[in-house]
């Protein structure tokens, strides 16, 4: 039979489809019968964005870098007067802080550009609406998510502290303590060449006196002169005999 005659069987697709239907009622079911089975999400799950209203400096850091321009921040200035300071000095103070929802693609750039860790990420999803105006979440409610930010990880214990912890550490230990990064060194360090130190002349005491030259005596190797023996004495000469 041809492929063609096989596609024109009538019900032939049909039988097919409740094979396959037959085959998975067999099988167990693995989706998440959700609202009634919550799901179990990951701690850094990207639900909604969370602020801490103490943090913000007013920087609008996040606003401009937002790639969908869906966050709205407005705020003005006031003086705070320091004792002993010669002039009051001005400060930001929030007013609105929108974040527009049915604009945000979750993107997290925010997160990442805020300098003072005024936002944050919060896993909780449940937040929609029958109105796409009601998407606008003010200051008001992004700050009621905050209890629901998960807390950071620990650090490694064997990291090293990060550049704020460092500082405040020093801090808090005043001035000349001994920081991690003072006594952090290596367990073997290279000894320095060492230079000969010159030893300092002896002071002058008083000079000792010469020794008187030795006596001449005599010279070890040739010995003590020998006397010179006395001629040998010459004996009385025989008279000649007569008639010779």
């Amino acid at each position: 039979m041809s492929e063609q005659a096989e596609r024109s069987t009538p019900g032939k697709g049909l039988v097919n489809g409740l094979a396959v239907t037959l085959k998975t009622l067999t099988k167990r079911s693995t989706t998440q019968q959700y609202p009634d089975v919550e799901p179990d999400l990951p701690p850094r799950s990207r639900g909604v964005i969370a602020l801490l209203e103490e943090n913000c400096t007013v920087c609008m850091l996040c606003a401009r870098e937002c790639p969908d321009w869906c966050i709205y921040i407005d705020s003005h200035k006031e003086e705070v007067v320091v004792p002993g300071a010669a002039r009051p000095r001005q400060r930001n103070v929030l007013d609105k802080f929108d974040i527009d929802f049915s604009l945000c693609m979750y993107c997290g750039i925010c997160i990442e550009v805020c300098p003072f860790d005024a936002l944050h990420w919060s896993p909780e999803f449940e937040y929609a609406e029958t109105d796409v105006l009601d998407l606008l979440h003010d200051k008001n409610r992004l700050a009621a998510w905050m209890p629901t930010v998960p807390a950071p990880p620990a650090h490694d214990v064997l990291g090293e502290p990060s550049k704020e912890e460092a500082t405040a550490t020093r801090k808090l230990a005043g001035p000349g303590a001994a920081t991690a990064a003072k006594t952090a060194r290596p367990s073997v360090r290279p000894k320095p060449p060492t230079t000969a130190t010159p030893e300092p002349p002896a002071a002058p005491g008083p000079t000792a006196a010469p020794e008187p030259p030795a006596a001449p005596g005599p010279t070890a190797a040739s010995g003590p002169t020998a006397a010179p023996e006395p001629p040998a004495a010459s004996g009385p000469t025989a008279a000649p005999e007569p008639g010779q």
